[in-house]
């Protein structure tokens, strides 16, 4: 029943709710326009200049016809980024679900919200705008009675659904802080995320689909919650009809949600309100909650959406990245919906239940825009054109690849302007890089390498690390002051397009997640027969990044190839079975310095087939170290060639 319910639509997802008739909207807000302008009026050019020489001039006309306010701001920005400070649109005062919904359902209520893909293909569900507000005041009107007030952190691990969209939509109504949680994390990992952030009530589903198989949920927060004292209240919704166990603290949501009414008063939030958490691994092993506020972060959002994609308005848009990321947030829900588009939610994996998932899809639902992981990209390469060939692509106008909050990108351009495909290309307006060298000295000109720093703030930007801003300084501030690092390398052509060449810190891209290293190595030496361990990142064909892990045995550790085996189920079991590094080197000790500091370049460079340009290895406690390990791979190789 309950599958068959989620499939009429969100508006008609609960059988409780029929006949109920619709209400009233919020009141009209003032300082909106009727078509928001996709960008300051001028050639492309004259745009660049002026964002990257007056950011007020070009965002504060922006944000004040793109947005619906209750207040207007007083102030566009005020931004250090020697001392991390970062707001914009100081003084206003707006409702990010008002945003997105109430300025729609007024205008066109029946055009289509969302298109869910489920997992199973040709039984998708389209939503309107009026059914996802109305499902979003009822989950709202919910979480208000179950407690929840301004400023109060809510968990979400729910795979993508249209309910997942109205969970965030209805945090945002009411001035909660949505905390989403990829619906792939462990239960150690999730419980780390929900006591870090202190999450009052957790919003989940009794269980998952995806890829024909079914992912269990409920079983998985109920793990988690054993050790999370904040949490008060679980909702439990319905994906499949199958039961699971309801304690204490579980509520059916759909019983509640019919309940409530289907209209809810929408919080007015300041402009530099929190708006959501979204925790991503860092080098130090814990993970860090990014905060996003509310204006600038939805402006950014719907702006890159228009622009980078030549959004136009009936067009369909399809973004499969997981909501449990921040491309999910940016790209499947805020972005997409700020504009009135009508967004794709796909459920099930690029190969379910062949390789041609992504391109029947295309052509069922007509797609304009799609925009896809990397990783999918390079699994799909493996297989024969035929699976792309076979279906009609003439819907499709752009085709991209993710990333979170776009910076660096092809479009916007000068109409006509080359493409190369693979390259970041051109920074968007008010996105001013800088290539740093080894000292931190500016490289000019083109065809130069070197770390991709950002010289000037821009409305999307996190504004810093719940509960610790030191960490947030020391993570992207501290390596070139008065500049934010991106993490990542980049080269610069003659002609200034820039291309990104991978990581440049200890956090690696697995399938599109970004992970700590230090994640996995506390995950792994918790194991009683693993004194240390090192973890590094290496090009892998499908995913991009895999993990390698260099372990240390105590001498009394028994079998090895059980104790790997072991280590490998540990990091599935803490983190998630993506985490799981590809391969798994035992080694007599780590190459480090006299501090006791490992050298991971060292053994990235081992692994990368480079071991001939170690560099400077003076620092190292002992130099024959490095001997040992070239051994050790050599004969771990060796095996694994005989084992093939």
């Amino acid at each position: 029943m309950a599958a068959r319910c989620l499939g009429r639509g969100v508006g008609r997802l609960l059988g409780g709710l029929r006949g109920v008739g619709v209400r009233a909207l919020a009141a009209p807000r003032l300082w909106s326009s009727a078509s928001a302008p996709a960008a300051p009026p001028g050639s492309y050019q004259e745009r660049i200049a002026l964002a990257a020489r007056e950011p007020a001039a070009f965002w504060g006309p922006l944000a004040r016809d793109a947005l619906v306010w209750d207040t207007p701001y007083h102030t566009v920005s005020d931004c250090d980024f020697r001392s991390g400070r970062i707001s914009w649109f100081l003084g206003g005062q707006l409702n990010v679900s008002v945003n997105c919904l109430d300025q729609h359902v007024q205008k066109s209520p029946e055009s289509i919200a969302l298109i869910w893909e489920r997992d199973e293909p040709g039984t998708e569900v389209k939503i309107t705008y009026r059914e996802l507000l109305e499902t979003t005041c009822r989950l709202a009107n919910t979480l208000k009675r179950y407690g929840v007030r301004r400023g109060d952190r809510v968990a979400i691990y729910m795979p993508v659904s249209p309910l997942a969209v109205a969970a965030m939509l209805a945090c945002a109504r009411i001035g909660a802080i949505h905390n989403v949680i990829f619906a792939g994390f462990s239960a150690g990992s999730l419980a780390g995320r929900i006591n870090d952030a202190q999450c009052k009530v957790v919003i989940t589903f009794n269980q998952g689909l995806r890829g024909g198989r079914v992912v269990q949920l409920k079983k998985i927060v109920d793990e988690a919650i054993k050790v999370c004292p904040s949490v008060q209240h679980v909702l439990v919704a319905h994906r499949t009809d199958n039961k699971v166990h309801m304690g204490d603290l579980d509520v059916s949501l759909e019983q509640e949600m019919a309940k409530e009414e289907p209209v809810c008063a929408p919080e007015s939030m300041g402009s530099e309100d929190t708006l959501f958490l979204l925790y991503t691994s860092g080098s130090t092993g814990k993970p860090k909650g990014l905060v996003h506020t509310q204006a600038g972060y939805l402006l950014y959002a719907a702006v890159t959406h228009r622009l980078v994609f030549d959004y136009r308005p009936g067009d369909v848009f399809g973004c499969v990245a997981d909501i449990g990321w921040i491309t999910g947030h940016s790209y499947v829900v805020y972005g997409p919906l700020c504009n009135g588009a009508t967004s794709v939610l796909f459920e099930s994996t690029p190969v379910y239940p062949n390789a041609g998932r992504y391109w029947e899809t295309v052509q069922r639902l007509k797609i304009n825009q799609f925009y896809g992981a990397p990783t999918a990209y390079r699994l799909l390469l493996k297989f024969e054109d035929s699976w792309v060939k076979k279906y009609d692509r003439s819907s499709l106008r752009t085709l991209g690849s993710e990333t979170g909050g776009i910076c660096i990108s092809p479009r916007p351009s000068e109409e006509g302007a080359e493409i190369l495909p693979c390259m970041a290309m051109r920074p968007l307006f008010g996105i001013v890089p800088v290539l740093m060298d080894e000292k931190g000295n500016i490289l000019e000109g083109g065809d130069v390498s070197g770390a991709l720093c950002l010289s000037q703030a821009w409305p999307g930007m996190a504004r810093t690390i719940y509960g610790d801003h030191q960490r947030f300084l020391d993570a992207y501030f501290e390596a070139y002051p008065g500049y934010y690092f991106t993490g990542d390398g980049a080269y610069r052509t003659e002609e200034g397009y820039y291309e990104i060449t991978g990581r440049m810190d200890d956090v690696i891209n697995i399938s599109g997640h970004r992970l700590g290293t230090a994640e996995i190595e506390d995950a792994m030496a918790d194991h009683p027969a693993v004194p240390e361990t090192a973890v590094i990142g290496y090009p892998h064909d499908i995913k991009g990044e895999a993990a390698f892990a260099f372990v240390v045995l105590k001498d009394d550790a028994g079998d090895v190839d059980m104790v790997v085996k072991e280590l490998r189920s540990v990091v599935a079991d803490k983190i998630a079975k993506y985490a799981v590094p590809d391969q798994v080197l035992v080694v007599k000790r780590l190459p480090k310095t006299r501090s006791g500091k490992v050298m991971r370049r060292l053994l990235r460079k081992i692994v990368t087939g480079r071991a001939q340009d170690l560099g400077d290895t003076t620092t190292l406690e002992d130099p024959r170290v490095i001997t040992e390990i070239l051994s050790a791979y050599q004969e771990y190789k060796d095996k694994r060639g005989g084992a093939k």
